[in-house]
């Protein structure tokens, strides 16, 4: 179980503030969403917990400041996945996927039997073991994404950064993903913070919300408390229906705003 707790977090690139003055804290085994409109900051939030962006303030992870972690005792701590993940052609799912354990390899770097065990639950958990041998560059948009989410699950660290977990993916998919997430949390008591545009998603799966706006922290809480439709108008200049699901979270409506006209009906 590990905490991630940033303090006056503060980001910007070259003379633009990405992110101003963050305090959040997640506690141990907590799933926390970053919602927000585009350009919030939520991304960049995410990388700067996995020490991939410069920031100013303290991230600590279970009381220890990231920026005096050595890379390997990081990578032990925090697995990410990337909306967009760097994937070498002609490589297989299986040896990719296998990348992730490399944060437990002994100084040989050779795999073992625990490493190639770790791997094939995974393969299989994901729907991906009849992929296993297939390159990297014959996968689909969403096997692409799949095999992305199983590197960072082989990796086995406590902190799970995830960014827009359901891209690429469809409908099945997304739930599939999601609910693994969801179970490997509860059995390893995995501490997660996702990057998510979907916020009936994310009010579904998250325990969780931090609504950021232009970088700054607006609202922080349940989903109940942080999807309001006034909320979701002011911030997304969205119309909305936010629904309950009798105890399984929120589900955000996209309401038009004007209806067509009946076919023949002339409008003033």
């Amino acid at each position: 179980m590990t905490k991630v707790e940033l303090r006056g977090v503060g980001i910007a690139y070259e003379s633009e503030v990405v992110v101003s003055e963050l305090d959040l804290t997640v506690s141990s085994g907590e799933w926390l969403a970053l919602i927000g409109p585009n350009g919030a900051g939520k991304t960049t939030i995410l990388r700067a917990i996995a020490r991939l962006v410069s920031y100013q303030g303290e991230i600590q992870i279970d009381g220890k400041a990231v920026h005096n972690l050595t890379g390997r005792e990081l990578a032990r701590r925090v697995a990410m996945v990337m909306q967009e993940p760097h994937m070498p052609d002609g490589m297989s799912v299986s040896q990719y996927v296998l990348l992730g354990r490399s944060p437990h390899l002994t100084y040989f770097g050779k795999e073992g039997r625990t490493d190639h065990r770790v791997v094939a639950d995974i393969l299989e958990r994901l729907s991906l073991d009849r992929l296993a041998a297939r390159p990297l560059d014959h996968l689909s948009g969403g096997e692409r994404q799949r095999a992305a989410i199983a590197r960072a699950l082989a990796q086995q660290a406590p902190v799970l950064l995830v960014d827009e977990p359901t891209s690429s993916l469809d409908v099945g998919r997304q739930q599939e993903v999601l609910e693994l997430i969801d179970a490997l949390r509860a059995e390893q008591g995995l501490t997660v913070i996702a990057a998510m545009h979907e916020l009936t998603l994310a009010g579904q799966y998250a325990d969780r919300l931090a609504l950021l706006v232009g970088g700054k922290l607006v609202a922080v809480g349940a989903p109940a408390d942080v999807l309001t439709e006034p909320a979701i108008a002011i911030h997304y200049h969205a119309h909305v229906r936010v629904l309950s699901l009798n105890g399984s979270g929120r589900a955000v409506v996209p309401v038009r705003s004007h209806l067509p006209s009946p076919p023949g009906e002339v409008v003033p």
